[in-house]
């Protein structure tokens, strides 16, 4: 995949501010004091969706009634954010979602998508098995199939990483650090970067729980992992994107694994330094720059808030110190 350049990534930002201004980007002093460096947060979980997807869902559903301004319904898998992203965008075009999700999924991102209009399907006990599933369906009934990985979603969500480097230009973190899913965040990470000519050092994050994209990063190639994650299930990849491995490959520094236990740990620093609900994968992004924290001491980190959507009970419950 070729990176998107500076034009297509305006184009984007302007698709993406009709529908959600831009989000704050912030420093926390105890968030600060608790890695000794200076952390700039980008906060996505204050999108409309509580999530940063909504950026990509909005470029790509403008895009797509450009070209089949006929269409009559879309189609994704998801394990929520994604599908509050296509359901969100495709109700302001007034083009029918339906949406596919294991069986276990989270209530509340379920709640959500229902309550802006799509169509909820339950197939599967993985996200794979619900992409697989939604690939079917819209073969069989003439639905547009929304992938999770497209040039078009990273332009969306490569608003967001403009909008970091925007703010944080004047103390220019070294490193930030990036929650890996299907790759769409940490691909427009890259392409941010690039456009701002930034040296910062991308480190992708991946649950200790599902090593899909780690374990391709070292092959070399697209390599299937089980997940486990009891937490992190934006990023319960079973199967990489190859488009964005190969991006990955190319552009991102490093990456690494965090632990169900260590994105609980994240959550509960989040919220007791900034008073900030995230939900698993939403806090991975500081659970690995606390795993690293000795590396960056006393320099200046990025990370990113990607998402805010956990069930109130599973957050009570990591609150409380657990999280199974």
């Amino acid at each position: 995949m070729k990176l998107p350049g500076s034009e297509e990534i305006a184009s984007a930002r302007a698709i993406v501010a009709a529908v959600q201004p831009a989000t704050p980007t912030l420093r926390w002093p105890l968030l600060d004091a608790r890695l000794g460096a200076r952390v700039w947060v980008k906060h996505e979980n204050h999108s409309r969706v509580g999530a940063f997807k909504l950026r990509g869902g909005a470029v790509y559903l403008h895009e797509l009634m450009r070209r089949e301004p006929d269409l009559q319904g879309v189609i994704a898998a998801t394990r929520g954010n994604h599908g509050q992203s296509i359901a969100l965008a495709a109700a302001s075009h007034g083009v029918q979602a339906t949406i596919v999700v294991p069986h276990g999924n989270s209530v509340e991102k379920n709640a959500a998508m229902r309550a802006l209009g799509a169509t909820l399907i339950e197939f599967g006990d993985d996200f794979q098995q619900s992409r697989e599933h939604a690939a079917e369906l819209a073969s069989e009934r003439g639905l547009h199939f929304v992938p999770s990985f497209h040039a078009d979603l990273v332009r969306g969500v490569a608003s967001y990483w403009m909008e970091f480097f925007e703010a944080s230009a004047g103390d220019a973190p070294e490193v930030v650090y990036v929650p890996i899913g299907q790759g769409s965040g940490i691909v427009a990470c890259a392409c941010a970067r690039a456009v701002q000519g930034a040296k910062t050092r991308i480190v992708g994050i991946v649950s200790a729980h599902a090593t899909a994209y780690l374990d391709s990063v070292r092959a070399g190639r697209v390599t299937e992992a089980p997940v486990t994650t009891q937490l992190a299930d934006g990023m319960a990849c079973r199967v990489p994107d190859e488009e964005a491995l190969g991006v990955i490959l190319r552009e991102v520094d490093d990456v690494i694994a965090v632990t169900d236990d260590e994105v609980a740990a994240a959550m509960r620093a989040l919220f007791a330094d900034t008073h900030n609900v995230t939900e698993g994968a939403g806090a991975a992004s500081l659970a690995g720059a606390l795993q690293q924290r000795e590396r960056w001491a006393g320099r200046s980190v990025g990370i990113t808030l990607s998402g805010a959507n956990v069930d109130s009970e599973v957050f009570a419950r990591v609150l409380a110190g657990a999280h199974a």
